[in-house]
C-alpha cells in the first residue's frame, strides 16, 4: 500500500499547487490512500466548507487540521465530516474528531491529529498522554499529523511512539526537513514542509514579516502571492507486516 501526505497548504497558491500536482503524483506513485493538511487553506488560517470541498474534489480522502483548526467560524459547519481530523488536544473546542477509521485495500487506516506542546497554545492534554487514545483504538495502520513547532519534541515522540505507529509525520513550521527515515516500521519526518507561497516567509508576505521583525509595526497575516512549492512523502507500507517500509519526500518548486 502507498499512502501521499501532502503538507500544510496555504490559501490559494497552496490550493493552485495541489490542483496542479495531486492527480499526477497520485498516479505517478500508484497510490492508494491520500490526505492533506489544510489548516491554513482559507486566507492562510483555517479552513471553510468551500475550501474543504474543493480540495476533496481534487483528490484528497482526508484532511488534517492543527492549531488553526478553529480560526474560521463556517467550519463548524463542516468539523464533524467523516474526512476532517483535527488535533485531539486542542481546548478550544471540544467539536470533531481526533482520529478517523477508513478502509482502505481491506485494512482498517487509522488517520490522527495530535499538536505539540513546545511553543504552542491551547494544548491539553501533551502529546504523550493525548496519543494513548490512537495507541487503545485498533486499526492496522496508523498514521500520525504530529503538528508543533519544536523538532526535539517531535524526535522524542517518535521514539516514544515508534512501536506503536506505521507513521508520524511533523507538520505546522512549514519548511520541510530532510530526515525523514525508517524507524522499527515506522516512517518518520520531522516536517513535510508547505504547500504554499515558495518566495515568501513560510507563506506570508516578506515585506510584511520584515516590518514586524525590523520596525515592530502591526502586520495582518497577509499570504504571498508568488507561486507555491509542493511538498510531501509518500510512505509505502507492507501489506502483511502493515509496517512501513520506505519514505519518500517530494518537494515541486515553481
Amino acid at each position: 500500500m502507498k499512502i501521499l501526505f501532502v503538507g500544510d497548504i496555504v490559501s490559494r497558491p497552496g490550493r493552485r499547487v495541489l490542483e496542479k500536482h495531486l492527480k499526477s503524483l497520485q498516479k505517478k506513485h500508484d497510490i492508494d490512500f491520500t490526505i492533506v493538511n489544510a489548516e491554513n487553506a482559507a486566507h492562510g488560517k483555517g479552513l471553510t466548507p468551500k475550501i474543504f470541498n474543493q480540495i476533496i474534489g481534487f483528490g484528497a480522502d482526508v484532511i488534517t487540521l492543527g492549531n488553526h483548526a478553529y480560526a474560521k467560524e463556517e467550519i463548524f459547519e463542516i468539523i464533524n465530516d467523516e474526512k476532517i481530523v483535527r488535533p485531539i488536544n486542542l481546548t478550544t473546542s471540544k467539536m470533531g474528531k481526533g482520529y478517523r477509521l477508513f478502509k482502505v485495500l481491506d485494512k482498517t487506516i487509522l488517520v490522527g491529529n495530535v499538536c505539540g506542546e513546545a511553543f504552542m497554545h491551547n494544548v491539553d492534554p501533551d502529546p504523550f498522554i493525548a496519543s494513548l487514545e490512537f495507541v487503545n483504538a485498533k486499526a492496522d495502520i496508523k498514521i500520525m499529523d504530529l503538528h508543533g513547532e519544536a523538532t526535539a519534541e517531535k524526535v522524542a515522540y517518535m521514539h516514544y511512539f515508534k512501536n506503536d505507529f506505521t507513521a508520524i509525520l511533523g507538520t505546522h513550521t512549514h519548511v520541510q526537513t530532510a530526515d525523514e527515515d525508517i524507524f522499527n516500521g515506522c516512517a518518520y519526518i520531522s516536517d513535510v514542509g508547505m504547500s504554499g507561497p515558495y518566495e515568501s516567509v513560510i507563506g506570508r508576505d516578506i515585506d510584511e514579516v520584515i516590518s514586524r521583525f525590523v520596525g515592530n509595526e502591526q502586520t495582518y497575516y497577509t499570504v504571498s502571492k508568488n507561486e507555491a512549492v509542493l511538498c510531501a512523502v509518500v510512505i509505502e507500507i507492507d501489506e502483511k507486516t502493515n509496517r512501513a517500509s520506505k519514505i519518500e519526500r517530494i518537494q515541486i518548486r515553481p
